[in-house]
């Protein structure tokens, strides 16, 4: 099977290749080659340079939005051209494709995984393969081949050890939960590891350094302007924001700040 799922093919992109560059139109000329007509959908181009768990998490929280069958591509390689290995993950849900450095790995949890099969095959890349670009040369005409019907299992051997990322887990003390950002979006949003369905929105108090924030709001509109405000995200999770300003600045905080939670 090439598309997990059936349905009609579609392909999405994940990079941290920004929009400066040609890198980005450059894989999608190879894909508009070899799968003609198969629509391409930008997730985004914007993940911190080498930020692999912010590709990550984006691509996580994206990919259930799509139909059955999809193939994501997710391209934030710091080790590129290095012995890391490629990859195409088939779940229940579609095909993510891409470096074995994690970046596939919170969007393919292993009770949703098929199979993993390690790409080998250079029948369906782009050669001679350049060592700087596997996005254009391995991961965009590997996706070329999945969408058009090109099952899995062609492309190299299966493999059972991916690098898995590990997201931070609240923990408990007698004050609360303590936590952290795990992700900043570029409005300046502190996004948390805390469960936004896990606690009351009432009767807690965040705090993050010296600032302290009362009750988890209904929506960033819910406070005046520049006020901080609480809110639970559309990931469900406990957010930091500044009603038409950026948190990030407003703090000085980004990913790894502390946040406690107090009931």
């Amino acid at each position: 099977m090439g598309r997990g799922g059936g349905g009609a093919a579609l392909i999405t992109l994940t990079t941290d290749f920004g929009l400066t560059d040609p890198w980005v139109a450059i894989m999608k000329g190879v894909i508009a080659t070899r799968a003609p007509g198969v629509p391409v959908v930008d997730v985004s181009h914007g993940i911190p340079p080498q930020d692999v768990l912010a590709g990550a998490l984006v691509l996580r929280h994206a990919a259930p939005w799509f139909p059955a069958g999809t193939v994501h591509v997710a391209v934030v390689d710091p080790g590129v051209g290095s012995e890391r290995r490629a990859l195409a993950v088939e779940t229940d849900a579609g095909l993510f494709v891409g470096p074995d450095n994690g970046v596939l790995s919170l969007a393919a949890p292993p009770a949703s995984v098929r199979r993993i099969v390690e790409l080998r095959d250079e029948r369906y890349f782009v050669t001679p393969r350049s060592s700087t670009f596997h996005g254009r040369d391995v991961f965009a005409p590997v996706a070329a081949a999945l969408a058009t019907g090109t099952d899995a299992d062609a492309l190299g051997p299966r493999v059972d050890d991916p690098v898995r990322l590990s997201l931070p887990t609240p923990s408990r003390d007698d004050r609360g939960v303590r936590g952290q950002v795990i992700y900043v979006d570029r409005f300046g949003n502190l996004v948390t590891n805390l469960s936004g369905d896990a606690f009351p929105r009432v009767d807690v108090s965040i705090t993050l350094g010296e600032t302290r924030i009362r009750g988890i709001a209904t929506s960033y509109a819910a406070v005046a302007r520049g006020t901080l405000v609480a809110v639970v995200n559309s990931w469900n999770l406990i957010e930091i924001a500044v009603r038409d300003g950026s948190a990030r600045e407003r703090l000085g905080a980004g990913v790894g700040t502390a946040v406690r939670l107090e009931t």
